[in-house]
């Protein structure tokens, strides 16, 4: 007899999920570090966004136009992710920011797979893991440490509101991410990515006005943490890693996995900008910050290690009915009633022991 080998604790499909949504996370994550020299240099905060969604746009203009019928099939949805999804969250973060202080703009951003999660469970009516509900609980807690949300609690109801509307697009992010594959007309990841970063671009060259910006800047040289280099390293880094990868993987991932435990992982964007401001812009972290990161790896780990909702359903399906089964009595216990007698001498052919012919 052959020994049959143990299977792995994780689906293939889940297990390239969870390796794509690290990939994203941390490919989102680099993208301030690459925008703060441009920034420096003298590129305004909104026109380093426009040439990053501009810049990934253009780059995928072929996969956009080998997908092209899929603007035919789902138009609402590629035209919902760009607004959301690209231009939405950008704008409403960068609009945050310039009210109240950068971490407290971050915190409140990303409250998204909180809010997901209540969008999936009470408007989709969709059963939730409890290992993504824990984790999200867990993640925020350790972002509110990773960003020292006491260090500036300055509250513009303006400012807290665009932040929530960051926070609002970015579910929007997961949830479209995760219809582009559902329906009779499933649209490839590739496309919603392609087409959600074209659309993005058109919204944003109308609010930003690129034209007006100094682009010569590209041109020269940018310092990052005391070193000089060239302006379009950075400028290329956040174009291709930092968006062109971000939401390739990141879209593809959310199809092996369920949005909530997407948008828990994605927590890690946070971590990941702050370590790489240590390393590369010379932003040292405090120990509530590294604490903080740690919560924030936990609640990812826990929220994609536990059981799918539909698995852990189906386990309580499957334990209520045993124990019914458990619970009922045994038909052999049960009293000769006259329906028992009549069923079984239809079986047996033969009177009952009960009969009166006994």
């Amino acid at each position: 007899m052959h020994r049959s080998t143990a299977s792995p604790t994780l689906p293939t499909g889940r297990t390239l999920g969870l390796s794509l949504a690290l990939i994203s996370a941390f490919a989102f994550g680099g993208s301030g570090t690459a925008a703060k020299p441009l920034i420096e240099a003298g590129l305004s905060p909104l026109h380093v966004v426009w040439l990053r969604v501009t810049g990934a746009a253009v780059v995928l203009l072929p996969i956009a136009y080998r997908h092209r019928d899929a603007v035919l099939r789902r138009p609402g949805l590629l035209i919902g992710f760009g607004l959301l999804a690209v231009a939405g969250v950008q704008a409403c973060y960068f609009a945050a920011i310039s009210r109240i202080p950068v971490g407290v703009a971050l915190l409140i951003e990303y409250l998204g797979p909180p809010l997901l999660i209540g969008y999936v469970k009470f408007v989709q009516r969709k059963p939730i893991s409890r290992g993504a509900a824990i984790g999200a609980g867990v993640a925020v807690a350790g972002l509110a440490c990773v960003v020292e949300v006491w260090n500036g609690l300055s509250f513009d109801a303006l400012g807290v509101l665009f932040a929530l509307g960051a926070a609002c697009c970015q579910v929007g992010y997961f949830v479209l991410a995760d219809a582009g594959r559902r329906g009779e007309r499933p649209v490839d990841p590739l496309a919603v990515s392609a087409f959600g970063l074209l659309i993005g671009a058109v919204l944003l060259t109308v609010s930003t006005r690129p034209w007006q910006a100094d682009w010569s800047t590209l041109g020269g040289s940018v310092v990052m943490n005391g070193h000089t280099l060239p302006a379009l390293l950075p400028a290329a880094w956040m174009i291709l890693i930092a968006t062109v990868l971000a939401y390739l993987t990141g879209v593809i991932a959310v199809g092996h996995l369920s949005p909530p435990v997407a948008g828990v992982v994605a927590n890690l964007e946070a971590v990941v900008a702050t370590v790489l401001a240590w390393v590369l812009l010379g932003e040292h972290l405090g120990l509530p910050q590294i604490a903080g990161g740690l919560l924030v790896l936990t609640g990812a780990f826990a929220a994609q290690t536990g059981k799918p909702a539909a698995a852990e359903a189906a386990d309580a399906k499957g334990a209520r009915d045993s124990r019914d089964a458990r619970d009922a009595p045994d038909s052999r216990d049960a009293p000769d009633t006259p329906e028992r007698v009549a069923a079984e001498r239809q079986v047996s052919g033969r009177p009952s022991r009960t009969s009166r012919g006994d």
